[in-house]
């Protein structure tokens, strides 16, 4: 189909692309690993196409080759949105409920060592995932008075951080939290059918921007990190040195929780299991 014909659909009919060739496929499956770490395998290819079909409509592109085009300088922000575009983002409130049954009574011990506790959510996708963390923060801890206490929330993704950061969630969304907790963390959001994170979780929270493969700008140590549903997309290599890194990043007897299909990989150290997909930092 040639170029002229997607620059004039008939009115009110969606604009048809042409196939992603295998030839740009594996170029983006390159730029999805040496950028984010992600391995794309072919039986991706009819996934990319689609939503990045959804980033030429956007740009008023006509082809995938213009698309490609767009991706050969390194500096385009067209890399970000490529990213933002192939990375799957599935979440809920206080999903795997043992995890945050661990994260009450991990907190509370580490609030009593050291009045210091420091949480990280790493792929916060839309924000559920670190603001229950909040949630079970103030019911183990109270107001935690004199207690310096922070979570912090990144993921690769700027439009799902942004959806996070504001805290706006439909009723179906909510559905899954009790209704104490909907009655003391949720208040109604301007927009009909949805509920805004209370007050009193916000300042809790921080949501950054931040590729697990490169530099990491803050040194922790971690009393609790959460890694869900991520490692899946790695390769073993950047399995391993994303588990190295939490690792490091933990404080000794901290606590690391992976998805419920996940595990600590071979070749990774110091890590013993303590429940379901639920590990503890171990020392020499």
């Amino acid at each position: 189909m040639s170029a002229a014909s997607h620059a004039s659909p008939p009115t009110g009919r969606p604009v048809e692309f042409d196939q992603l060739s295998i030839r740009d496929f594996r170029t983006i499956c390159d730029l999805m690993r040496t950028r984010a770490g992600i391995e794309l395998g072919e039986s991706k290819r009819p996934l990319a196409q689609t939503r990045l079909a959804r980033r030429l409509r956007a740009l008023k592109l006509a082809t995938f080759t213009q698309y490609m085009k767009l991706l050969e300088d390194p500096r385009s922000s067209e890399h970000t949105e490529l990213i933002n575009a192939l990375t799957t983002n599935v979440t809920a409130f206080f999903r795997e409920a043992h995890h945050f049954e661990l994260l009450g009574r991990t907190i509370q011990q580490a609030a009593a060592r050291s009045r210091r506790v420091r949480i990280w959510s790493a792929g916060c996708s839309s924000g559920e995932e670190p603001w229950s963390m909040a949630m079970v923060i103030r019911e183990a801890l109270g107001a935690a008075a004199g207690i310096d206490i922070k979570v912090l929330a990144t993921d690769i993704d700027t439009n799902v951080l942004a959806h996070a950061r504001e805290g706006v969630y439909l009723d179906d969304h909510v559905e899954p939290v009790s209704a104490a907790r909907r009655k003391r963390f949720f208040t109604p959001a301007a927009t009909a059918g949805s509920w805004r994170i209370a007050d009193e979780l916000r300042n809790l929270v921080t949501f950054k921007q931040l590729n697990l493969f490169e530099a990491w700008p803050m040194r922790g140590p971690f009393d609790v990190i959460f890694c869900r549903n991520v490692i899946i997309y790695f390769d073993v290599p950047n399995k391993v040195r994303l588990l190295r890194g939490y690792h490091g990043h933990l404080a000794p007897g901290g606590v690391l929780c992976l998805g419920h299909s996940e595990s600590i990989s071979t070749g990774v150290d110091g890590f013993s299991l303590i429940g379901r997909t639920a590990y503890r930092r171990q020392d020499p």
